[in-house]
């Protein structure tokens, strides 16, 4: 069986964005029918990307606090096993300031990626659960960029400092829930992170900057070791691309790590080709 389901991960800068596309690109110069999510897709099929999650109680407590906006939210929420999935980024981007921030920041407060690490596993693997069973009756080949791996990592070390044997589980869950698709992985590594983070950094915005260094020091493994700004995010990534070391060696998956150190593009094409007609 050939696989229907590629898997691109990797650090910040390390060129996970550019080999997905590549990836999508030669499968479809090859008549390969092929669909390409990238990080951060809200329309994601098996990941919640700016999902919130209420139980029946709060979901009636958000309906009486949201005026005009309750009609859409009932049109909009997705009941699943008694959780209410309410698409809050989605909503916002359609309404824009129909949208009041202060709504929407309660609300963000609720999604997927703040709950407790467990409640965030048993949602996740259910949802990689249901694509697994839908994309196995499909013609086609998903390529997902970053929710795989990143997503747990973030979650169990980033956020929570969680031992590397839980985080390690939730992968080989959400691996579990797709092993019909015959999945494989393709991890862009680089030798220096502090190098290709900086890179990452002068290439994306400020705010996208603090934003990260703020999520990656002040919580988590990140405050634990008593990490702060440009240096102790870069320690934090060493931390985290070790432990994602070990996780590959736990799967049960075809796994290629190709080390895009100098960024050749004709050669990482050239390696996804191996790859892909392997």
């Amino acid at each position: 069986m050939k696989t229907k389901l590629i898997l691109v991960e990797g650090l910040p800068g390390s060129g996970k964005s550019t080999t997905a596309k590549l990836i999508h690109e030669l499968l479809i110069e090859n008549q390969v029918p092929a669909e390409l999510f990238m990080e951060g897709n809200l329309d994601h099929p098996a990941d919640y990307e700016g999902v919130a999650y209420f139980t029946e109680e709060e979901f009636e407590e958000l309906l009486k606090k949201s005026d005009s906006l309750s009609k859409v939210f009932q049109d909009e929420v997705t009941v699943k096993r008694s959780r209410h999935l309410l698409p809050y980024m989605k909503i916002k981007n359609e309404l824009g300031d129909g949208f009041p921030d202060e709504l929407f920041a309660a609300i963000s407060e609720n999604d997927v990626y703040e709950l407790p690490l467990e409640e965030n596993i048993a949602i996740i693997s259910e949802s990689w659960e249901e694509f697994g069973k839908q994309a196995a009756e499909e013609e086609k080949v998903y390529i997902f960029e970053c929710c795989f791996i990143q997503n747990p990592v973030t979650m169990g070390m980033v956020k929570y400092g969680a031992a590397d044997e839980a985080t390690i589980d939730y992968v080989k869950k959400l691996a579990q829930a797709v092993e019909a698709l015959n999945p494989l992985l393709v991890y862009v590594k680089q030798e220096d992170i502090e190098k290709s983070f900086r890179k990452a950094v002068s290439e994306r915005s400020n705010d996208w900057f603090n934003g990260f260094v703020h999520y990656y020091t002040s919580q988590g493994y990140g405050l634990v070791n008593s990490l702060s700004g440009l240096e102790g995010t870069i320690n934090v990534l060493k931390a985290r691309q070790e432990l994602e070391s070990r996780i590959l060696k736990n799967l049960t998956m075809p796994a290629y790590i190709l080390n895009n150190s100098q960024f050749d593009f004709e050669k990482h094409r050239g390696n996804l080709e191996e790859i892909l007609e392997g």
